[in-house]
């Protein structure tokens, strides 16, 4: 039994079952729900499957149609690929069942297909061993998230998906450039022989910048960040945490793949800069943050401080200061997941996301309070969230590199954090000034933050099991795939 599971290729399964989802659910748009439900958990069930296969096999590549690199096209697997995989089903799952509650039934039928499309865009793109087919599935993962943000009414949401459009597109010519210089240079696409093959020629460092500067464009790096709080703001309640739980990390990802495994960079400049603009955004958006009297828009700017944290492994660029920006990545993505969510039920529940006017939320939405407080803890990086076990690693990095700034900007962005959080569990437990009438939240999409705000936490415990899973292949010191 156990030889049969991992004999199946989950590689493959976990690209064509959202494909299959979004197709399934655009064809019969009345049941679009109960498949998108059903889809939903078989993505989770596949993704314990490739878990095991690569727990008991290592990692794992794959040729589609027998062909391999540099004719055919291969997917691959490792440790920091698998992680993304669970993150993605975690907060997937979340937010589906999220969905199920949120939208009305005309929003549906168009939710369902552009989400599992999108859900089929991130899972191939995890996948790819090849630097044009994340081209691809970075461009699909676009598109999709755009029409996601378009949802929402008003001249508002359209403006915010018509600018992130743009931007995405902008930030996919950039990397495209530099594709092809690569190509020209090297006669391949697969990163394994281009790890092979790289050296520090002119031509190599136009491609790592134009790579690297439209990648940065869709992470939303500061001061590339311009598009992303009103696209957050804007889009429905699920669809801002898909945006800042793993569209954006999407980039980051690949940004990170490329730098650990390919761009075989022996000056520390760029490195440096990198840190120096992750710096930048954790404060200027940690102020932003504590400036904002709507909800959503403070989560949004907190988006932007927690992406720049993660740029602050680049200048240490030690495994242990990988690893800690990696987990402080997962740790945000399912966090700020259940932020969103929560922020949507308290929009729900008052009409308004209005900070000063909660009117006892804590009281009246227990659930959905403790979510977002829960939530909170890690992202201010307090133990024992996986959030702390990011930060503590980091911060363990500097000090060990003798780079003791980025430990003060850490320290200070946690305050900063604590500061704008705090703000709002403040007039969460107050009488608002003005009253309002209130709607009602169905239970499943309390219950939906509350687990995803609960997974957070509980990356904190299960940290040394993830931190092992980040050495099965090459990006993290492990043994490269056979």
């Amino acid at each position: 039994m156990t030889g049969d599971i991992v004999g199946i290729p989950w590689i493959v399964v976990l690209i064509v079952l959202p494909l299959t989802g979004g197709m399934a659910s655009f064809l019969f748009p009345a049941i679009s729900k109960s498949l998108g439900l059903i889809f939903a958990l078989a993505i989770f069930t596949a993704v314990v499957g490739l878990s095991w296969q690569l727990v008991e096999q290592g990692a794992h590549r794959y040729a589609i149609g027998g062909w391999g690199a540099s004719l055919g096209i291969d997917l691959y697997a490792d440790g920091l690929s698998l992680l993304m995989l669970v993150t993605a089903a975690l907060v997937g799952l979340g937010v589906s069942v999220y969905s199920g509650a949120y939208f009305s039934r005309e929003k549906a039928k168009h939710f369902w297909p552009l989400w599992l499309f999108l859900w089929a865009a991130l899972n191939a793109l995890f996948l790819s061993a090849d630097i044009f087919n994340l081209y691809v599935t970075l461009e699909l993962l676009g598109l999709a998230a755009v029409a996601l943000i378009a949802l929402a009414d008003g001249a508002d949401a359209l403006n915010s998906a018509m600018r992130y459009l743009l931007v995405s597109l902008l930030g996919s010519l950039f990397y495209l450039l530099g594709v092809a210089l690569l190509y020209h240079s090297f006669g391949s696409l697969d990163i394994a022989i281009l790890a092979q093959r790289m050296e520090p020629t002119p031509a190599v460092w136009s491609a790592v910048g134009l790579m690297s500067a439209g990648l940065l464009l869709k992470t939303a790096l500061f001061p590339m960040h311009f598009w992303l709080p009103a696209a957050h703001a804007c889009a429905p309640a699920p669809v801002s945490a898909l945006l800042s739980a793993l569209v954006v990390k999407a980039s980051f990802y690949i940004l990170l793949r490329l730098w650990l495994e390919v761009f075989a960079l022996t000056d520390t400049l760029p490195g440096q800069l990198l840190g120096l603009l992750g710096a930048t955004a954790v404060l200027w958006g940690g102020i932003q943050a504590l400036r904002q009297t709507r909800l959503k828009l403070l989560i949004a700017y907190s988006t932007v401080v927690q992406l720049g944290y993660l740029f602050l492994a680049f200048p240490l660029g030690t495994n242990i200061a990988w690893k800690g920006a990696f987990y402080m990545l997962l740790s945000h993505a399912i966090a700020k997941a259940a932020m969103f969510m929560a922020a949507g039920n308290i929009l729900r529940f008052c009409g308004h996301d209005r900070i000063a006017d909660l009117d006892r939320i804590a009281q009246r939405l227990p659930l959905t309070f403790t979510a977002f407080a829960l939530a909170s803890v890690s992202i201010m990086g307090l133990p024992p969230s996986g959030g702390f076990i990011g930060k503590w690693l980091l911060l363990e990095a500097s000090m060990g590199a003798g780079q003791w700034w980025w430990a003060v900007i850490l320290i200070l962005g946690g305050l900063l954090a604590a500061a704008y959080f705090f703000r709002v569990i403040g007039y969460a437990f107050t009488r608002a000034e003005l009253t309002h009438d209130v709607s009602v939240v169905p239970a499943r999409m309390e219950w939906a933050a509350l687990a995803l705000a609960l997974a957070a936490i509980l990356l904190g415990f299960i940290s040394p099991a993830a931190l092992e899973l980040m050495g099965i292949g090459t990006s993290f010191g492990g043994e490269r795939a056979g």
